[in-house]
């Protein structure tokens, strides 16, 4: 599933070719949104929170979309058009007066809803750090307010801090030195949360950094742990372990650690537990 980093990347490319255009047709391929028509709209941005992308046109309507573990946009330039092979799996065509075409491939989950209204659909989500309305404070309370919730566990939970995946729940517990079934109430939350946000900004903000979690973009050698099962820890040799993801059980992902570099509960120690409201996806 694509990270909150990821989203707010593809938004600012999104807004590259997109940004200001006026479309001309668009085409929802979805049965509760087939009648809806964007024509005559300018495109006004891509916003993110999280992992949620918002889509803003004038007249003040949003469309809404979370890309789940394999959904994606990408933008044709004037007179192309997607493969064939792949026109079966778009959900969504904005082709604007200028030429340029946005195609939504595999959207699982498509809104649209009143821009003023975007707060019932991305409202239950946590502070966000690549958002000018990061609140520090708020998402310290969050996270902290559950002590017995496993840390990983903790920072998956859209409804506490949006953004965090799982590549960044297994790095944030290996660069504070702790198990992912570590409770968050045994960690300095604040100091945790500081290093998420910075390592948030720095991914989605700085050219070639993206995910690069070690300092090193050399293949096999930019995560500490996400990836690596059985393979030497970068920091002291020791072997990185895995355990699968509990299916159906956000909160239960798949975790890799290094067990000398991350003292504290084991594998055994894993709960399932609630993350975000029911029915919505985090």
């Amino acid at each position: 599933m694509p990270e909150g980093d990821s989203v707010h990347k593809l938004a600012r490319r999104l807004d590259r070719g997109l940004k200001g255009s006026s479309i001309a047709r668009s085409d929802l391929r979805v049965p509760r949104l087939a009648t809806r028509d964007l024509a005559g709209r300018t495109l006004l941005e891509h916003a993110t929170h999280g992992k949620h992308l918002l889509t803003r046109f004038s007249g003040g309507v949003t469309l809404h979309s979370h890309l789940l573990m394999d959904g994606s946009w990408t933008v044709t330039g004037p007179g192309k058009r997607l493969p064939t092979r792949l026109m079966p799996q778009v959900r969504v065509v904005l082709e604007t007066a200028a030429g340029p075409t946005a195609y939504g491939l595999d959207l699982h989950q498509l809104d649209f809803v009143a821009t003023a209204d975007e707060h019932q659909l991305i409202g239950h989500l946590g502070p966000d750090p690549l958002r000018e309305d990061w609140d520090h404070a708020e998402a310290v309370r969050r996270l902290a307010a559950d002590p017995d919730v496993p840390l990983a566990s903790a920072m998956l939970d859209q409804t506490r801090m949006a953004g965090l995946g799982n590549l960044w729940a297994n790095e944030l517990c290996f660069l504070v030195g702790r198990s992912p079934w570590t409770p968050v109430g045994e960690v300095d939350v604040d100091a945790l949360v500081r290093l998420a946000a910075k390592a948030l900004r720095h991914s989605a903000l700085v050219p070639g950094a993206y995910q690069v979690t070690t300092g090193t973009s050399r293949r096999g050698e930019d995560h500490w742990v996400s990836g690596r099962n059985r393979r030497p820890c970068l920091r002291c040799g020791t072997t990185v372990r895995m355990v699968p993801e509990i299916p159906d059980d956000p909160a239960n992902r798949r975790c890799w650690w290094c067990p000398s570099c991350q003292p504290g509960p084991g594998p055994e120690a894993r709960v399932s537990s609630s993350v975000g409201p029911a029915g919505r996806v985090p």
